[in-house]
């Protein structure tokens, strides 16, 4: 499926690797890496990803480390909304 990104995303990806950075500035790139193949994995079979309605009408999300991809599924598109950790509120985020 053809994955579409919100404008939070680019955002969520710079704070994601520079928190991650102030330790260890390999593990941001690499970790950087695990999220794209996450993302690789959504795209190809969205639906095998659980339905989340206490976040939000047709919410799913993945999991990378301590980290969750918020998206929708709708037609073809994936609609990624959100990359954040995932001790946060998610359902102020999926709106």
């Amino acid at each position: 499926m053809r994955i579409e990104f919100s404008e939070s995303i680019e955002t969520d990806l710079e704070a994601i690797a520079e928190y991650i950075a102030r330790d260890n500035p390999r593990r941001a790139v690499t970790f950087l890496q695990d999220i794209r193949a996450e993302l690789q994995r959504i795209g190809d079979g969205p639906l095998r990803y659980q339905l989340r309605p206490e976040l939000g009408d047709d919410a799913r999300l993945g999991v990378v480390g301590r980290y969750v991809i918020l998206f929708r599924v709708a037609q073809d598109v994936v609609y990624v909304e959100r990359i954040v950790q995932g001790n946060r509120q998610l359902t102020n985020l999926f709106q």
